[in-house]
């Protein structure tokens, strides 16, 4: 295992696509360049950064904690991986996209990568959750905003924010300096109002599917991508009825089982498309589809381009 604690990791980094600034990409995990760059930044907007690497072998990261900020980490792709946060572990698994964890000033926290990765970083001050409070709430808060609760959040707004914030695409400087923050001023006010808002509500839903059983169900489902796979299956992976396990998983995830499928094999696809000589109509059978005119249908809606559009593009862009 390779310990990456205080010097640049090697690998290509790769920049949000199409956003000239805005969004960093980071050589050190948790550790954006303008941080080092403009030690005196302004503190009313969030800095946003994206950590990318294709993973291998497993890699060790640790971040000691930011002085000021809160760390906002948002997955943009399913990942494996083990984190610890102040010394505990937090997860260890399979965790979906779109999962959010915030660390708040001075924390230390470090993890294991055992899959490829690509995750973005805000960083937001005590002004700028200050104002976002008062904005939700139409009064101040009484003393420093703390967001406490290290636990990962699941929640489709917060994942359709980053998804929207990682693939936006311009040619205009200025507009996707905008973007880039209203996105992200987006994203940090949802994540103040959650804290405010929803601790109640959630203590009077259901449990949701726990960590050991969302570990068999993605082995489950990544062993069985190429086949018909139906909602009885998955459930008796995790040792559940079909009723029991869909409401538990969309808790715990914030999508339905048949979402999350398809986003497993489009992923699974995209890494056949860049790792395999395979024509489409291959990669298609290879991860469950039955028609390449289907797979196409469904890689466009996640993607925003058809397979081999993302492919010639991938390609080049390597």
């Amino acid at each position: 295992m390779r310990s990456l604690l205080s010097y640049p990791e090697t690998g290509a980094d790769i920049a949000s696509p199409g956003i000239a600034g805005p969004i960093d990409a980071e050589h050190q995990w948790r550790s954006p360049r303008a941080h080092h760059a403009q030690p005196h930044r302004q503190h009313d907007n969030v800095l946003v950064s994206r950590w990318t690497r294709n993973i291998t072998t497993p890699v060790e990261v640790v971040n000691h904690g930011n002085e000021s900020d809160h760390c906002i980490g948002l997955a943009l792709k399913c990942v494996s991986l083990t984190f610890n946060h102040a010394g505990r572990r937090l997860t260890q698994g399979r965790l979906t996209a779109g999962v959010v964890q915030v660390t708040a000033p001075a924390v230390p926290v470090s993890a294991v990568f055992e899959s490829s990765v690509d995750v973005l970083h805000l960083f937001a001050s005590q002004q700028v959750l200050a104002e976002c409070y008062e904005d939700l709430f139409q009064h101040p808060h009484a003393g420093d905003i703390v967001l406490g609760d290290p636990k990962l959040v699941r929640d489709p707004t917060l994942d359709r924010l980053g998804q929207a914030l990682a693939v936006s695409q311009t040619s205009d400087a200025a507009l996707g300096k905008v973007f880039t923050e209203s996105v992200s001023l987006a994203i940090v006010s949802r994540i103040v109002a959650r804290q405010f808002t929803v601790s109640n509500a959630q203590n009077r839903e259901g449990a949701a599917l726990p960590q050991w059983r969302m570990n068999r169900v993605v082995e489950y489902i990544d062993a069985h991508l190429s086949e018909t796979i139906g909602l009885a299956d998955i459930a008796a992976s995790a040792g559940l009825t079909r009723m029991h396990f869909a409401a538990q998983f969309r808790r715990a995830t914030g999508l339905r089982p048949h979402e999350y499928l398809l986003r497993r094999r489009i992923e699974h696809a995209q890494h056949l498309l860049l790792s395999s000589k395979h024509n489409v109509v291959d990669v298609a059978l290879s991860c469950g589809f039955r028609s390449q005119a289907h797979f196409t249908t469904v890689f466009k809606r996640f993607v925003g381009e058809t397979p081999c559009c993302w492919r010639m593009k991938a390609n080049a862009a390597r």
